[in-house]
């Protein structure tokens, strides 16, 4: 086994990647570019997609899937020809914010039924301490007929990727690799290195890559959620919590968090995975649920301030038009997965509130069948009464307050709210544009 890493560079030898989605296709490109990757989903339509040179994802663009070298498969036979797997399925929550590892068990029964001797399979999926070892390895021995750490070997590198970033790219963030040995550590340092230009950090056990993953994003949920309660408090002070942020961060060490809705499948999800393994132990989690309780919160009060803006203003609330521009979970993204903006439309739609939506990265499609919502262009806006700036795409901090103001309603003395989520305008400018402006 200690030389597969030069059997791969050789080309005698293959990368798998186990799970295609916004982790896994990056991960298969980037590796595809030095060694031979096979690129595996259980999704046949998904497969046939990037074999047509379309990226669904959006995260590298459909030239690099068209020049790309990796050998898209939904046969799962074709891992029997590689010695080295990486699996990027998604780790989600149920209804009721329990951990559901269905995926990674069900890649782990994938990759046991194919395991060839001499292997080694890095999991990068999220997890809480232990999975990897507990639950991944006797489901790999088991489908196998193989002895883990004589046939073949684990490891965990925690996915790092940022949806929608195309500074911080995977190549460019450092990678936290890990092994059960010495040598399985060695061999997967060496190979994520290929492709990691930032370079990896060998965290001395599983266990301990396993929880700083969840960790890091525990961080960020909590950070955000007190500028959440802060932007809560500030509102009922009648106090710009922007002008508030931007003084407070003339200090060099103050930290530069914003409020904001917390959606996606990494942020508002990684620290239930904390949260459940703790109370397994029967420690029942403070600081971290009381985050996740807050920014879960998010949606239903910015709902409830557009509402109580549309009646300050005399609006007749039962047909209202209300525009909500980005549906995505965050801005510059077209991934619509555990969007917070959803809770949003639902509230405003149980006072009987018009919703027209629009986000140009969003696939239409997809959005149509799976949540009954149709996307409009923003020029198909008219006569609306109020514009929620929800998800700022690049495209929409281009709008000025005139285009803006072009879809509104014309009539004299006709009141113009504009829902600003994560004060893309200044306050003051927009007031002295015409405007009712609320933001978080």
């Amino acid at each position: 086994m200690d030389n597969l890493y030069e059997k791969i560079i050789a080309g005698q030898e293959k990368v798998a990647v186990v799970g295609l989605g916004y982790v896994g296709l990056p991960l298969a490109v980037s590796f595809a570019k030095h060694v031979n990757v096979i690129g595996f989903d259980i999704d046949a339509n998904k497969i046939k997609t990037y074999n047509n040179g379309i990226d669904v994802t959006k995260e590298i663009g459909d030239e690099e899937i068209q020049s790309s070298k990796v050998n898209f498969s939904h046969d799962e036979s074709d891992l029997k020809n590689c010695k080295f797997l990486i699996v990027s399925v998604p780790t989600p929550v149920n209804s009721n914010k329990i951990p559901d590892l269905t995926p990674v068990i069900g890649a782990s029964k994938t990759i046991g039924r194919n395991l060839q001797k001499g292997s080694i399979v890095v999991y990068e999926s999220t997890v809480y301490p232990g999975v990897t070892e507990d639950i991944c390895i006797p489901i790999l021995e088991k489908e196998s007929g193989l002895k883990c750490g004589m046939d073949f070997k684990v490891g965990y590198s925690p996915e790092r990727i940022n949806p929608g970033d195309k500074v911080n790219t995977l190549e460019n963030i450092v990678k936290i690799v890990s092994g059960m040995d010495q040598e399985s550590l060695n061999i997967i340092a060496r190979i994520y290195e290929i492709i990691i230009n930032a370079g990896v950090y060998r965290a001395e056990t599983i266990k301990v890559a396993e929880a700083a993953k969840v960790i890091e994003n525990s961080q960020r949920d909590i950070n955000i959620a007190f500028m959440n309660e802060l932007a809560m408090v500030f509102n009922k002070m009648d106090i710009d919590t922007n002008a508030v942020l931007k003084a407070a961060g003339t200090k060099w060490n103050f930290l530069d968090f914003k409020p904001g809705l917390v959606g996606g499948h990494c942020i508002s999800i990684d620290p239930y995975y904390f949260i459940y393994k703790a109370e397994e132990l029967g420690y029942h989690s403070q600081i971290i649920l009381s985050g996740r309780k807050i920014n879960d919160g998010m949606s239903k009060y910015v709902a409830e301030n557009i509402i109580k803006k549309l009646v300050k203003s005399n609006k007749n609330l039962n047909g209202a038009r209300v525009a909500v521009l980005g549906l995505a979970f965050k801005e510059n993204c077209p991934d619509v997965r555990n969007s917070k903006v959803f809770e949003i439309i639902n509230e405003l739609q149980d006072f009987n509130v018009e919703i027209l939506i629009v986000d140009p990265l969003v696939d239409k499609k997809e959005v149509r069948e799976e949540h009954g919502l149709k996307i409009i262009e923003f020029t198909e806006l008219e006569e609306i009464d109020a514009i929620v700036m929800a998800v700022p795409h690049r495209e929409f901090k281009e709008y000025d307050f005139n285009k803006i103001k072009s879809v509104f309603k014309q009539e004299l003395n006709e009141e113009k709210i504009l829902i600003d989520v994560k004060s893309v305008y200044n306050k003051q400018e927009a007031k002295d544009n015409g405007f009712i402006h609320w933001s978080l």
